[in-house]
């Protein structure tokens, strides 16, 4: 199975550190993982922000007591499966759309973005593997709140002048996001860029992941950010109907 190689140091630095007789320095697991300590830093800030590791009062690294940080109760492995199964649709949504198209995860009251891929456009958006975004005003983030079990947040700052920060209005937009079937993020997060996200179901009709597909103001307007919801909603729309396994 072909792992995108930050997870799977992920899932090798989770075994260093479960096998290990007490909290680690940085510098242990970085020789462990044959890798520079900055590559290593990433990957346990990774883990520290979904939940997995922490942190003690000498800055060692040492697992949380819980296995699943996300309110879905989906484990690791599954979040890996999951990302190894829907590729394929990540890689035809960027060759019908000419955008990026990014996969993540709810951890907590955030997205975590677990895989994407690029567009070959100059001018193109980019959220890096291992980043987390607001639920409010993001896509993907929209999509957990329509779809799955995360929780309107309590706090939603402006990050532009279309945030969406009142409780009744972002009421309005679930509901608009359910019966449509896709979020979306009409420059809520970052001015000069829009996206569209659909939930991605496991066996069990419990979302897992979300799907978005993300491109500037410029070429994506508000009739091609329809097209494109359309075209992410056609792209996962029989797993969600049918409840097949991701």
């Amino acid at each position: 199975m072909r792992l995108l190689q930050s997870l799977s140091r992920g899932l090798i630095a989770l075994d260093i550190l479960r096998d290990a007789q007490g909290p680690m320095r940085l510098t242990e697991i970085a020789a462990q993982l044959g890798v520079e300590k900055p590559n290593a830093s990433h990957i346990m800030k990774t883990l520290v922000a979904a939940g997995y590791a922490s942190q003690d009062e000498s800055r060692r690294y040492l697992l949380t007591p819980r296995e699943n940080p996300a309110p879905s109760g989906h484990s690791l492995s599954e979040i890996i499966s999951c990302k190894e199964k829907v590729r394929p649709a990540l890689e035809a949504l960027v060759r019908t759309t000419g955008e990026c198209a990014h996969l993540a995860v709810l951890v907590e009251d955030r997205v975590w973005y677990i895989d994407k891929v690029n567009s070959e456009l100059p001018l193109k958006v980019d959220h890096p593997v291992g980043s987390l975004s607001p639920l409010h005003c993001t896509a993907l983030g929209k999509a957990f709140l329509a779809f799955g079990d995360a929780v309107v947040p309590n706090e939603m700052p402006p990050y532009t002048s279309k945030t969406i920060t009142d409780r009744a209005q972002l009421d309005a937009e679930i509901s608009a996001t359910r019966e449509r079937g896709y979020a979306i993020d009409d420059e809520e997060f970052s001015q000069g860029i829009r996206c569209a996200a659909c939930p991605v179901f496991d066996q069990n009709g419990r979302m897992i992941a979300a799907l978005g597909v993300s491109g500037p103001s410029v070429r994506v307007d508000e009739a091609r950010l329809k097209e494109i919801g359309d075209q992410v909603l056609a792209t996962v729309s029989p797993p969600i109907k049918d409840r097949t396994e991701i």
